[in-house]
């Protein structure tokens, strides 16, 4: 998989100890971005079959998740609202119903700025000749948004379009439906990246939608003003971990669709696990060490990490999550209930 990787090796095996002493991350050598982003940026949405009815839809923004089946549509985010009408042909091509839910699983702007123009792009069937179609005269003419009251929450504080917050919100721990011919659970995981983010798994197609808790190709964005922080982070990934199943070798079985990078496995779902404990560990023993954040940073507790998940610009920097972890740890949120 990794050509490379035997060049790396024979390096290594080459390597006097002195000269292996350098690979240490306090002296590895500042990384200028992350590894390549996958995720096409040519202004189109490419379609990618996942396994059963589910496919990913990538070019906008964060990924999206799609399920298809004799029921209309079932979307896992909306992308940013760049292109929002490709995002509708592409899932008009995989099936000729309109979109019937969209399931939010944060409310950050990757996965939620196409709310409005997808939910006026579909219907919602279900609502027809219910309660709510006595109450509103528009019940069932569009999409039903489906999200945790804290998405909600966010979504109105953000002054985003009404059209575009949830109207189908929950409280609990895990929401429940059976749609396309199998059974669907989305689960509110507090105080991993925020608030407000849950994972979505297709029980049958065997394929999980983690939104922004997990990524390919960048730390994770713990939001410490909305209640995240790397401990809820670690825990939401061996939760996601507990409801993966590997075919062989930890690889295959259970898909993952990320809210950011390639489709995925099991594999690296714990490498990103096991990475993200390591780097908490050593920001605990300098906390523990009396070290201020400006030692925590000198120390490039990262460094072997950078070249694939590091950026020294944009909008999130190795800076600003090592920040975030030694905020985190340093004054752990309260447990995370709806606002």
């Amino acid at each position: 998989m990794y050509p490379e990787l035997l060049d790396r090796l024979s390096d290594a095996n080459t390597t006097d100890s002195a000269a292996a002493a350098e690979l240490l991350p306090s002296s590895a050598p500042a990384s200028a971005s992350r590894a390549v982003d996958p995720t096409p940026h040519d202004g189109e949405i490419h379609v990618l079959p996942v396994q059963g009815n589910l496919y990913m839809l990538a070019g906008d923004g964060g990924n999206i998740a799609v399920q298809v089946g004799d029921q209309g549509p079932l979307v896992v985010n909306s992308g940013a609202g760049a292109i929002p009408e490709k995002i509708v042909a592409a899932v008009r091509k995989l099936s000729d119903k309109p979109i019937q839910f969209i399931v939010n699983t944060g409310f950050q702007p990757d996965y939620t700025g196409g709310n409005a123009k997808l939910r006026s792009a579909g219907s919602d069937p279900s609502l027809f000749g219910s309660f709510f179609s006595g109450q509103f005269a528009d019940a069932g003419a569009s999409a039903t948004i489906i999200g945790h009251q804290n998405v909600q929450v966010h979504l109105m504080a953000l002054k985003a379009p009404e059209d575009g917050w949830p109207s189908d919100t929950f409280l609990q721990g895990r929401r429940r439906k059976f749609h396309n011919g199998e059974a669907i659970e989305i689960f509110h995981l507090p105080n991993a990246v925020t608030d407000a983010d849950s994972i979505v798994h297709f029980r049958r197609s065997d394929v999980v939608a983690t939104g922004d808790i997990f990524s390919t190709v960048s730390y994770p964005r713990i939001d410490i003003k909305n209640s995240g922080s790397i401990q809820g982070e670690i825990e939401a990934l061996n939760f996601l971990l507990d409801r993966t199943v590997y075919k062989h070798d930890e690889e295959d079985g259970t898909l993952i669709v990320p809210g950011h990078g390639r489709l995925c496995d099991e594999w690296e779902l714990a490498e990103y696990r096991d990475m993200l404990v390591i780097i908490r560990d050593r920001v605990a023993d300098l906390i523990r060490q009396g070290s201020t954040l400006d030692r925590v940073q000198a120390a490039r507790v990262t460094a072997d990490y950078d070249e694939r998940f590091g950026a020294t610009s944009g909008s999130w920097t190795t800076a600003m999550f090592v920040e975030a972890v030694y905020s985190s740890l340093k004054n752990p949120p309260s447990r995370a209930g709806a606002k």
